[in-house]
């Protein structure tokens, strides 16, 4: 038996049978980047305060992520995805530059669209845990949409500044829209990575390995607490400030740009 065969018989022996397994297919996706310019801050105590001479940004974190998905007509299995992000905010509000400032909080919302290849189906799925895919539509048919999925890190702060908007009707801005046409507000530009991707449920046929278990022990940690001390590496790092070159990362939100 030469060396082929001895290789095939060998991976024949450590695989099992081929088993059916339900996954959530991809079907489509893609990554951006967007550069959210001048988005209004919905501020929680309503318009700026006057006094207020400078904005500087604390923290921006993500506090929702609502869509829609719409079929795109002649264009069988595309949908069009709406996306709306919310993101909370808390700044630091200056009545003059080096002074103790105030923390303020507000809601930011912006948008953005894409076009994703999902597929198409027509079947109705039910399952035992009460769930459901697909409904039927006024002509008898199936309206199945894939399921999109959104992946969003925290957004950067780019600039944040102080501008007057106008006066959008929400009494939480706009007090009194009938006497203003514009608000004084905070407006900031921000930084976001996303990854979109639209998915369906089906069943694949993959091959399996045999069952396994864990060839690790559990321990229980019985040492002394000194002796696992003395087994721990010497975090050379930590003493060791890194440089611009060594650095490839941005800064996080403790670090929000002004």
């Amino acid at each position: 038996m030469d060396h082929d065969m001895r290789f095939a018989d060998d991976v024949g022996r450590q695989l099992g049978d081929s088993v059916p397994v339900k996954v959530e297919r991809v079907f489509d996706s893609c990554s951006d980047r967007d550069c959210l310019t001048n988005v209004p801050v919905v501020l929680d105590d309503g318009e700026l305060p006057a006094n207020i001479q400078l904005v500087k940004c604390r923290c921006v974190s993500i506090d929702d992520v609502c869509m829609r998905l719409d079929a795109v007509p002649f264009n069988r299995g595309f949908y069009n995805i709406d996306i709306t992000f919310t993101f909370r905010v808390e700044l630091l509000a200056y009545t003059r530059a080096c002074e103790t400032p105030e923390v303020m909080t507000g809601t930011v919302y912006a948008s953005k669209n894409a076009i994703l290849y999902g597929s198409e189906s027509n079947a109705l799925t039910f399952s035992s845990d009460g769930t459901s895919l697909g409904e039927p539509n006024e002509c008898c048919g199936v309206t199945n949409l894939p399921t999109c999925h959104v992946q969003v890190v925290p957004p950067l702060a780019l600039e944040t500044r102080i501008a007057s908007v106008a006066c959008p009707g929400d009494p939480a801005i706009c007090p009194d829209p009938d006497l203003q046409t514009t608000v004084r507000t905070v407006v900031m530009t921000l930084g976001l990575f996303s990854v979109i991707e639209l998915t369906r449920p089906v069943t694949m046929l993959v091959p399996t390995y045999d069952y396994t278990i864990p060839t690790k022990e559990c321990t229980a940690g019985t040492e002394a607490p000194c002796a696992v001390f003395d087994k721990m590496r010497f975090p050379t790092e930590e003493f060791s400030p890194r440089s611009l070159t060594d650095s490839d990362t941005l800064p996080g939100c403790d670090t929000c740009g002004s």
